[in-house]
């Protein structure tokens, strides 16, 4: 590999929380032995692994901590490493991680050589084994099973931080103002909330004696300053710019805590549902909004799971508004957060699927239900109970990872009855740990008492849609097939739900799809 192949994905990799000290250590690290491209997958053609990926990983680089980080302690950020990973530091075991899809940090302070060259090693272990959440990876890919990825497939990052620093912001917006909460990390160890307090003046913050301070850039031109102390607080905004498709406004916020410096951003809005002239409509501000999208599944030909720049995010989002679309089904796969700025920046509602576990059946979770058989009780059968708890730990790891991004709308929780159980215990815990947003408990099929939508999948046909007590969600619908050669993967191998003769046809299905089927409803 070149040295210049070294810069790739370079980038702020948490937008939503930002601090100048940082140091990416993404590019060209040893893995069994051989170059890899770090962050792509070691099965991906950007990676430059070449070959097959085995089962266990060992990946090692080596850094130098910058001169510039000179405050006490210094973090560890993995985006995501797939499926399990043990992580190193000149020897010191710093943990382990489960599951492949969400981010994990390591205090290094008493680890890290401030002067000379680190060691870091990780060892990334992964034979797809069903307990844990993956998505549409298959051994054996193909029809809508796609190539696996393994080990380290996000941003590994360095961030120096003071000795007490804030470790989590949290920020419910409305349509007049949002509630914060600060998390401090005192020591590296003992966390201390620490709250917004209205209001202008001077308080000491109960149980911390770190002073913190918000600043929002207001979109007049000036700045609201508010003080922090412990227990629950709102700022208000006078004559607020609402978030939504047409007008995505940010708010940029900056935290202190003591010496500590964030810098975040957040939106007002709101999404719901409400009975409009009689109709359980989905609301974005108190206002109806069609819910107009694609299936989004995050796969990228030479990068997999990541596309070669982060920018391509952005690209997608802004190609798909132009072709009129308003959201994206982001589908049983988790992005790194730059793909979720470009969405809050650009407005574009995204639909995130929980990143599914368990086993699949062909005949019983697709053949069947897509000729009408959509009736399956899950509180028996395909249940684990180890899985179980691997996925309530996952979901709830999700909700809080993506908390801040206005652009997040609703939550799947099950897809297609993949790896589905207990859905209405699901969609409570779901509700529970976030109710600001909505929840497709069961996408598709098999659905039980609890969802806030009527959710429907519907494939080679054209029928008469209904609305009843609940919104009525085609969550998956077309999915009709144009090669076009130079835009094939594998031209012998072609996959959709009815393959079209020419761009005529394609745009004849689609319009029937829309004239009889989507409009009417």
């Amino acid at each position: 590999m070149q040295k210049s192949d070294e810069k790739v994905w370079v980038s702020h990799p948490r937008p939503q929380m930002k601090r100048e000290k940082y140091k990416i250590l993404n590019g060209i690290w040893k893995c069994n032995g051989k170059d890899i491209r770090v962050p792509f997958p070691p099965q991906s053609k950007l990676s430059g692994y070449g070959g097959e990926a085995e089962d266990v990983l060992a990946y090692e680089t080596t850094f130098e901590i910058p001169d510039g980080f000179d405050q006490e302690r210094v973090l560890l950020h993995f985006g995501a490493v797939d499926q399990i990973a043990e992580v190193w530091l000149n020897g010191h075991f710093l943990g382990k991680h489960e599951g492949g899809y969400l981010p994990f940090t390591f205090d290094v302070t008493e680890a890290v050589c401030r002067q000379g060259l680190n060691i870091l090693k990780v060892k990334a272990m992964d034979n797809l084994d069903l307990k844990y959440p993956y998505g549409k990876q298959c051994k054996k890919r193909g029809g809508m099973w796609y190539t696996p990825v393994s080990g380290i497939w996000q941003t590994v990052w360095l961030e120096n931080v003071p000795e007490c620093y804030i470790e989590k912001i949290k920020i419910t917006p409305d349509l007049k103002g949002i509630d914060v909460e600060v998390s401090m990390n005192s020591r590296g160890d003992a966390q201390v909330p620490s709250k917004v307090h209205t209001g202008y003046g001077v308080s000491k913050m109960e149980g911390s004696e770190v002073p913190v301070t918000c600043t929002i850039f207001l979109a007049d031109g000036n700045e609201l300053f508010c003080q922090m102390m412990s227990g629950c607080g709102r700022i208000e905004i006078e004559n607020p710019r609402l978030w939504n498709v047409n007008d995505p406004y940010l708010y940029s916020m900056k935290i202190c805590a003591g010496i500590d410096v964030v810098e975040t951003y957040f939106a007002l809005r709101t999404i719901g549902i409400e009975n409009k002239e009689g109709i359980p409509r989905v609301c974005l501000n108190g206002k109806p909004v069609f819910l107009h999208g694609v299936l989004d599944q995050g796969y990228f030909q030479d990068g997999i799971y990541l596309p070669l720049e982060e920018k391509e995010y952005e690209r997608d989002v802004l190609r798909m508004k132009e072709l009129g679309f308003n959201m994206l089904r982001k589908h049983i796969k988790i992005e790194p957060e730059v793909f979720y700025y470009a969405c809050d920046k650009h407005g574009m509602l995204v639909v995130q699927d929980m990143v599914n576990s368990g086993s699949y059946s062909w005949t019983f979770d697709t053949a069947l239900p897509t000729i009408g058989f959509k009736k399956r009780r899950d509180t028996k059968g395909n249940i684990n109970g180890e899985r179980e708890q691997i996925f309530k730990e996952q979901m709830k790891g999700t909700l809080e990872h993506l908390y801040n991004h206005p652009s997040i709308v609703m939550y799947t929780i099950f897809n297609e009855g993949w790896g589905q159980f207990h859905s209405d215990a699901m969609y409570d815990l779901a509700k529970s740990l976030d109710g600001s947003r909505l929840y497709d408990s069961t996408s598709g099929w098999f659905a039980q008492k609890k969802n806030d939508f009527d959710s429907e999948h519907i494939y080679f046909k054209v029928i008469d849609l209904l609305v009843k007590k609940r919104p009525l969600f085609v969550s998956e619908c077309g999915g009709y097939a144009l090669p076009v050669t130079g835009h094939l993967f594998n031209p012998q191998n072609e996959y959709g739900y009815g393959k079209c003769k020419d761009a005529e046809d394609l745009t004849e299905r689609i319009a029937q799809m829309y004239y009889k089927m989507i409009l009417p409803a």
